[in-house]
C-alpha cells in the first residue's frame, strides 16, 4: 500500500466517522426540540418542518408566531435570535444565566431544557 492509498483511507476513515457523529447528534438535537415543543403543549413534530417549525418555536416563546419573520432583516434578525434565546429560558422559568448558556452552549443547554425539570410558563408579551 503506498503512500497515496494510506491517506485516502485514513481520510475516509476519518470522513465515516464525522458523519456517523453528526448525524447522531443531529438526531439527538431534534429529540431535544421535539420534547421542548411538547412541554409547550405543541405537537413535537412541528419542530422537523423547517419554516413552520421556526414559526411554532415564536409561537412558544412570544404568543404569535409571524415575529420570527423578523429574523429575515438583516442585522436586526441576528438580534432577534438572541434575544428569542433569552425568551426561552423565561418561557421555561430560567434565568438570564441559562439565555446565556442557550447562546453560547446551545446543544449542551437546549438538552438541560428539553430533559430537564423545567416547565412551560407561557408566552412572554414584548415587542421583540
Amino acid at each position: 500500500m503506498d503512500n497515496n492509498a494510506l491517506t485516502n483511507a485514513v481520510a475516509g476513515l476519518f470522513g465515516g466517522v464525522s458523519l456517523i457523529v453528526w448525524l447522531v447528534l443531529l438526531v439527538l438535537y431534534l429529540v431535544a426540540y421535539f420534547k421542548i415543543y411538547s412541554k409547550a403543549g405543541e405537537a413535537g413534530w412541528k419542530c422537523i418542518i423547517p419554516i413552520y417549525g421556526t414559526y411554532i418555536l415564536f409561537k412558544i416563546i412570544y404568543g404569535n408566531g409571524w415575529k420570527f419573520l423578523f429574523l429575515l432583516i438583516p442585522i436586526f434578525g441576528e438580534i432577534v435570535a438572541i434575544v428569542s434565546l433569552f425568551r426561552l429560558a423565561k418561557v421555561f422559568g430560567k434565568g438570564v444565566g441559562f439565555g446565556l448558556g442557550l447562546w453560547f452552549l446551545s446543544p449542551i443547554f437546549i438538552l438541560i431544557l428539553a430533559f430537564g425539570s423545567a416547565q412551560y410558563e407561557g408566552p412572554v408579551d414584548s415587542f421583540i
